[in-house]
């Protein structure tokens, strides 16, 4: 099989799977290793992603998917009749940027930071996907862990965590923030 044969395969793969899907699967599919799947995924994004494309191929850590062109977004919105999602506050901002880069945490660590309650917040964007459970914390209670999603990655569109900004200076992960400061995104 040649490399346009496959690297069309790659494409079918990606463009039916129509969420993440793991480079490795891929290549377990078409029985060639993963390193070469990357190569043609990075091959497909030179030939996606421009401005005037319709359709841009995300990769998100280990996964790719294909995805609209955020140039587009109204139109397919207004299409498929699909409603404006709510643009997220403030709060649910800090509440993301203090899990993010500190993950995984509890929701007393996210209200330490904060100084304010926190539940109504985790709730509504764990609903909304952006926020996951990670197991619970070994001490009495036992607190559930909360850590970000690949949901939280494509919104953001960060190829991963380490795409994150530079924590704000003078914190390190896990510090807590001064006392009247915020931290933001």
């Amino acid at each position: 099989m040649d490399r346009e044969e496959l690297m069309g395969k790659v494409e079918a793969i990606l463009f039916a799977a129509g969420e993440p899907l793991p480079l490795d699967r891929v290549a377990q599919v078409l029985g060639i290793r993963t390193y070469a799947v990357e190569e043609m995924v990075e091959a497909l994004q030179e030939k996606y992603n421009t401005p005037v494309s319709g359709i841009h191929l995300l990769r998100l850590e280990n996964t790719a998917q294909f995805a609209t062109n955020p140039a587009y977004i109204t139109p397919v919105r207004e299409a498929l009749d699909l409603r404006r999602n709510v643009p997220l506050s403030q709060a649910a901002l800090e509440v993301l940027a203090v899990i993010a880069y500190n993950q995984p945490v509890t929701k007393a660590f996210v209200e330490q930071v904060r100084g304010v309650d926190c539940s109504g917040v985790i709730g509504s964007l764990l609903q909304k996907g952006l926020l996951e459970e990670r197991g619970r914390l070994e001490l009495p209670g036992r607190p559930l862990l909360y850590g970000t999603t690949e949901t939280f990655l494509r919104c953001f569109q960060l190829a991963s965590l380490e795409e994150l900004p530079p924590a704000p200076s003078g914190q390190e992960d896990g510090d807590e923030l001064p006392e009247g400061s915020q931290m933001t995104l």
